[in-house]
């Protein structure tokens, strides 16, 4: 039991208390206004100088953390911009073998040939010959030696060498290759030889009178069974011409229409055409331009007919001259 003394001094102390407080709520100043004043001074001024002494600690905090947070999402963009790249580059690759193929089928349609469509996978010397490029189809697929290989624009070369799963083919251009040629619109032939420039080939007439023009087409002539060329491929166009008409040798210089140098999707021609096409499958780009006919250079004519005739219509489905390959078993070594 308290004390009657500790009961006053508690009953004293707790009227006190109520007072103060009651005071306090009324917004007095009372006699804790000064001490309650005096307290929010010191706690303002302490927080007023913290703020100052740990602000620059706060915002380099701060900054470190925007800094992690940009280079996180700079990061993140180098990565998006780098797989928009490589997809667009996926894109444009499609495209042009697409396009490649679709000129490819051009070229079958209008000349009747059946082909084994391939790609291009290695460019480089083989056997004895400087100019030859790797293609991924090979005898799984009917692939053999001495079959044409053309591409939308004209004759690429012709096979040399074939394993189960590839072939290699050499190409026009090769020192070592000869070509029959026909200047497009006439009955004039000679051979095309590789000059070992990817830019140029010769052309030598077996007629020394016979009129040649620069911008005159050549297509093949034709081999026997259409081994190893086809009849009416493309060949290139005449640039200049060395000797006059009755030189017994005559050669004119010659700008191949495939660029071997950019070769991707390419055609085995497994089928040669039952009629020779002649000059339809020149391209409209590869057909002289009448309206504008060159001087012959030393000729005896006056340059005659040109024979470019207008590209022709597709008259057969070209999926019906595309023979798909079969599938590739794997190599077992040379072939």
């Amino acid at each position: 039991m308290l004390s009657r003394r500790t009961r006053m001094v508690l009953a004293v102390l707790i009227v006190a208390s109520l007072t103060f407080i009651i005071l306090d709520l009324r917004g007095g100043q009372g006699p804790l206004g000064g001490l309650r004043s005096f307290g929010a001074n010191i706690i303002g001024g302490l927080e007023r100088v913290a703020a100052t002494v740990f602000s620059p600690v706060t915002g380099a905090s701060s900054w470190w953390s925007d800094m992690r947070d940009q280079a996180a999402q700079i990061q993140t963009l180098r990565s998006e911009n780098s797989t928009l790249r490589g997809d667009l580059t996926t894109l444009q690759s499609d495209k042009a073998r697409a396009d490649a193929l679709d000129a490819l089928l051009r070229v079958s349609s209008v000349g009747d040939y059946r082909f084994v469509p391939a790609e291009v996978v290695a460019v480089g010397p083989a056997q004895d010959f400087a100019w030859t490029v790797t293609v991924d189809a090979g005898r799984n697929d009917g692939v053999e030696n001495d079959m044409s290989v053309i591409n939308g624009d004209g004759l690429v070369g012709h096979v040399v060498k074939t394993t189960s799963g590839t072939a290699t083919v050499m190409l026009v251009t090769d020192a070592e290759s000869s070509v029959g040629a026909r200047i497009a619109g006439s009955e004039e032939i000679g051979v095309v030889s590789g000059t070992g420039d990817q830019h140029s080939l010769d052309f030598q007439l077996l007629d020394p009178m016979a009129d040649v023009r620069v911008g005159d087409a050549l297509v093949t002539f034709g081999s026997k069974s259409g081994r190893p060329y086809a009849p009416g491929l493309p060949i290139g166009r005449i640039v200049s011409v060395s000797g006059s008409a009755g030189d017994l040798t005559r050669v004119a210089k010659v700008e191949p229409f495939v660029d071997v140098s950019t070769l991707s999707v390419v055609g085995v021609v497994t089928r040669p055409p039952r009629t020779d096409p002649r000059d339809s499958v020149l391209g409209k780009g590869q057909q002289l331009d009448s309206s504008s006919s060159p001087a012959p250079l030393g000729g005896t004519g006056t340059g005659g007919d040109t024979g470019a005739t207008p590209e022709s219509t597709p008259t057969s489905s070209a999926a019906n001259e595309v023979e798909q390959p079969a599938s590739r078993a794997p190599s077992s070594g040379g072939g």
